[in-house]
């Protein structure tokens, strides 16, 4: 199926071996020309050579709005406007009450929060009537996950915002929606816990979902890939839990 042939389409944390990659993947099979966007070059580059034609790689920090600026730059130099914008970049940090220094609450909210509605408020003169706006919230929003609070919190904005800004844009026939991924078997993790630990925390993860295992970044893409498309037309401000079960049953 190419549910977005001739579709553009935007990802921020492109580049990263997890979510956004794959989703990239996804979306340039549905048909799209998929615009990649990450701090990382290197990583930016792999992807875009690993997934072939269609895709854009354009560096950058969502927190920095002259990166924002030249990514949505680049957009509407293809005179193509924009249909489809997965805000998905983002990063964490454990730390209890007790612990959480400023500088991590900072970092987490920074990328998290501000990122996010940098991300979406610089594309919307961009965006295409009956575009699809999609966000990266988390389970983390509804769960009470000791040592996750900053996280958790930054992710309950995030879907705080897809229900306001759904109610805002609709009046363009934007829809804005959010997905809330559980535990993802995604470069993050190593990242998060370091290599010594990530085998056990997946473990771990994997044992209290119902599914009894962690995610695929490719499960979270066929999400994604559905919510830019129009099999999801009645779909609006709506959170979409890829989550193996865990906050369902």
């Amino acid at each position: 199926m190419r549910r977005l042939e001739g579709k553009t389409a935007v990802i921020t944390g492109g580049g990263t071996r997890g979510i956004g990659r794959a989703t990239a993947a996804r979306l340039v099979a549905e048909g799209a020309h998929v615009f990649i966007t990450g701090r990382r070059r290197t990583e930016l580059d792999e992807a875009a050579d690993v997934i072939g034609d269609g895709v854009t790689a354009v560096p950058g920090d969502i927190t920095d709005p002259a990166d924002l600026d030249r990514l949505y730059g680049a957009v509407r130099e293809r005179g193509r406007g924009l249909d489809v914008l997965f805000a998905n970049a983002a990063t964490a940090s454990f730390g209890t009450i007790e612990t959480i220094t400023v500088e991590e609450i900072e970092q987490v909210f920074n990328v998290n929060v501000k990122g996010t509605m940098l991300t979406v408020q610089k594309a919307i003169p961009l965006l295409n009537e009956g575009a699809s706006v999609i966000l990266n919230a988390s389970t983390a929003a509804d769960n009470a996950t000791v040592a996750f609070g900053a996280y958790s919190a930054s992710k309950a904005a995030v879907r705080s915002f897809a229900r306001t800004w759904a109610n805002e844009l609709k009046g363009r026939g934007i829809r804005v929606n959010a997905i809330s991924p559980g535990p993802v078997d995604t470069s993050g993790i190593t990242e998060l816990v370091g290599a010594e630990n990530a085998a056990a925390f997946k473990a771990g993860e994997g044992s209290r979902i119902a599914l009894g295992r962690i995610g695929r970044p490719d499960e979270v893409a066929a999400a994604v890939a559905f919510l830019a498309s129009g099999d999801s037309s009645f779909m609006l401000g709506a959170n979409l839990y890829v989550d193996g079960g865990e906050n369902q049953i």
